[in-house]
């Protein structure tokens, strides 16, 4: 996996993994709008990916016990923590717009004695909002969006930095070279979807499935940069450009099968 900067995780580089039926699952509710599709839909889905509809459903059970779905007589809706990261992951699809002033947004932790729980939910927020690790306690991002409102164990700060350059600030938090290789790797792989599937046969969609998973992935984790602060070349928004199109085209070979099944 490919990193942000040299200790915290980023978009994913390298072969595209496999999903497993939870996976599946909660792909499946982030690209729906609204997120709630009927049970049937999900065992047809697996039945794609070679998955045991009984796996299906032991994989929803387990998600409606933890949370991260609803069942609501015989269809599933996403849930919890799921719901902000639908929110962000949308949010990705869109380039950053506005001027930036030049201010960062920095949160500082202030209890060292968390439990994994509060880290993990804290983390995901910081994810949420694309914020970068500059070290363990400290994450600033520039001040476009903005943050999340300061709880009791973290404090907010905005305003401009001293000390170091803007760009050298990015360049420390995440790695804008991997970004960008990783944008033309997801370019790749979709342009090489469009010449190697069959964009009607229903047997396309695991690996249809499978790419638009991977440039979803790296979208939300993608620090929606100010242009100050990317080259000129950046390729981020041509991800995003030819992601609309590849997802929609996916979208209604999806739930032209979803109908039928």
């Amino acid at each position: 996996m490919s990193k942000l900067r040299n200790t915290s995780s980023g978009p994913t580089t390298g072969a595209l993994r496999p999903l497993n039926a939870r996976s599946i699952a909660l792909s499946i509710l982030l690209g729906t709008h609204p997120p709630e599709l009927p049970a049937r839909a999900f065992a047809a889905v697996a039945e794609l990916f070679d998955v045991p509809a009984g796996t299906m459903r032991t994989a929803l059970s387990r998600l409606v016990a933890s949370g991260d779905i609803e069942a609501l007589g015989g269809r599933y809706r996403l849930a919890g923590r799921h719901v902000e990261r639908q929110g962000a992951q949308d949010a990705g699809r869109h380039a950053p717009t506005g001027d930036w002033d030049g201010r960062w947004h920095t949160i500082v932790t202030v209890d060292d004695q968390r439990d994994l729980a509060d880290r993990r939910r804290f983390r995901s927020i910081m994810a949420n909002h694309r914020f970068g690790e500059l070290r363990p306690a400290t994450w600033p991002r520039p001040a476009t969006p903005g943050a999340p409102p300061a709880e009791t164990d973290w404090l907010v700060t905005t305003g401009p930095i001293t000390g170091t350059t803007p760009g050298d600030l990015a360049g420390r938090v995440w790695d804008l070279p991997g970004i960008a290789a990783e944008a033309h790797r997801l370019l790749d792989e979709m342009h090489e979807r469009r010449r190697d599937r069959d964009w009607t046969d229903p047997a396309s969609i695991p690996t249809l499935f499978t790419t638009s998973a991977a440039v979803v992935r790296f979208l939300r984790h993608e620090p929606l940069l100010p242009g100050e602060l990317t080259p000129e070349d950046w390729p981020v928004d041509g991800v995003r450009t030819t992601y609309d199109g590849f997802e929609a085209d996916h979208q209604r070979l999806l739930q032209r099968f979803l109908r039928g099944a």
